[in-house]
This record gives C-alpha cells, sequence and structure tokens, in this order.
C-alpha cells in the first residue's frame, strides 16, 4: 500500500520475509541495510525467537525497523506476535495492514471468495496447526457452503482431500494457485476428487493457496478442465 511504500522510505533497517516480492525494497533508501529473515517449509534463515529478539535489538542500536512481510501481518503473518514482544520493551509500533494471499492470490487468478448465487461467505485457515497436525477446523469448513481458503496446505492436500470427501464434497471445485502473481505462477483446477492427480502432473508445490468451492468454476479455464476430470474418472 502507499502507507507501506512511505514507512519503507523512513526505516533505519528493514528485516523482510522469504514471500515479500523483491521490487518492495526498492522503495527504501539506498543506504538502509536490509536483513532476510525468511522462513519457508523446512529451510528457516532464523527462528521465530531470534527474529523477536533481532527487532528489538534493532531497533534500540539503529532506530526505525520496518519488519515487511508478505501478505498481511496479522493473517497467519505472526505479526501480532512480534509486536507483543518489542511492546515488552516499551518499543512504539506501528501496524501497516497488507492484502492477505488469501484473498488477493484468487482475485489476481481470476476467482472471487464471494459472489452471489454461489457464495455467501468464505473461511481462511491454515492448513498446518503449530504442532504440525491437520487444523480441525477445515472438517468444519468442508460441511458449510462457504468458499474455503486454506493457506500453508499443500503438504497437507491427500488429507484434505480425504476430510472433504467424508463430507460428500467429492465433485466440489477446487484450485490450487502456487507462488500467486508471480512470473512463475502456477495454477491446478480440479474437484476434489482429481485435484491431487493434477497437482501432481503440475508439479505444484509451496507456496501455495487452495481454494475450495463453488466460486471456482468462475475461473475462465475451468470448463475445459471438466474435459480432464472425465478422463480421470475413465
Amino acid at each position: 500500500t502507499a502507507k507501506a511504500i512511505n514507512a519503507l522510505g523512513k526505516a533505519d533497517i528493514i528485516l523482510y520475509d522469504a514471500l515479500v516480492n523483491p521490487i518492495l525494497l526498492k522503495y527504501a533508501s539506498p543506504n538502509v541495510k536490509k536483513i532476510f529473515v525468511g522462513k519457508r517449509k523446512g529451510v528457516h534463515s532464523l527462528k521465530q525467537e531470534q527474529i523477536n529478539n533481532l527487532i528489538v535489538d534493532l531497533a534500540f542500536t539503529y532506530g526505525h525497523v520496518v519488519r515487511l512481510k508478505g501478505g498481511d501481518p496479522f493473517v497467519f503473518g505472526r505479526g501480532y506476535e512480534e509486536i507483543e514482544y518489542a511492546q515488552s520493551f516499551n518499543i512504539e509500533t506501528e501496524v501497516i495492514p497488507g492484502i492477505s494471499s488469501s484473498v488477493g492470490v484468487p482475485a489476481l487468478a481470476g476467482i472471487p471468495v464471494t459472489h452471489r448465487g454461489l457464495s455467501e461467505s468464505f473461511w481462511v485457515i491454515t492448513g498446518t496447526t503449530r504442532t504440525g497436525e491437520l487444523s480441525r477446523d477445515i472438517k468444519l469448513a468442508s460441511q458449510s457452503t462457504a468458499t474455503v481458503v486454506i493457506l500453508i496446505g499443500v503438504h497437507k492436500l491427500h488429507e484434505i482431500v480425504e476430510v472433504y470427501k467424508s463430507s460428500g464434497k467429492a465433485n466440489l471445485p477446487v484450485a490450487l494457485i502456487q507462488n500467486g502473481t508471480l512470473p512463475n505462477e502456477q495454477i491446478a483446477l480440479g474437484t476434489i476428487f482429481t485435484i491431487e492427480e493434477i497437482a501432481k502432473e503440475k508439479h505444484i508445490g509451496s507456496p501455495a493457496v487452495i481454494v475450495a468451492g463453488e466460486v471456482v468454476k468462475l475461473h475462465p479455464e475451468f470448463v475445459e478442465q471438466e474435459v480432464i476430470e472425465k478422463y480421470l474418472l475413465n
């Protein structure tokens, strides 16, 4: 957002994540130090506790720290954890909301999360809990008519599919959008019944957003995908 760009221009030091578009760093002053603290599944440059400590140390050393995250810091971004830690040291903080991948990525792929006559609401769920297990909320969500957006869930795809099948939703449309908004974006379209095979064929991996719901039918290539599904079913 414009407010975030303004903050980057005033930063004394920037800590940025793995999902941050590098173009954003160009809005910082040329001599500002930039530190990568990104985390991906299985690969962490720093643990969360180390990042928390770094924010505090750098705030006292440099002054104005900008903690740059991809998406929105309060949607599975651990933003509040970091703010709470900084505030425990009486460091003044400010949140600048971003655009969550849960709505931004489907939108740019041509999939609305709500649409009159198809979806009256949407759920945003983490696919993986703190303990590494599948979120129990997915079972509840699978029983509703809402659009369900699952983040951090590609490696749990089989478990998600089984939950939806047990809810009688084998024919529900699904989209997997990998590297959303980037030049190497990939999308897999199918149904609960076929999406695992299609994702495998397209080599879909993390990071990816999973969208389950009737709104996926609105993607311009979904009709074409139905032909693939019939082939798989035969």
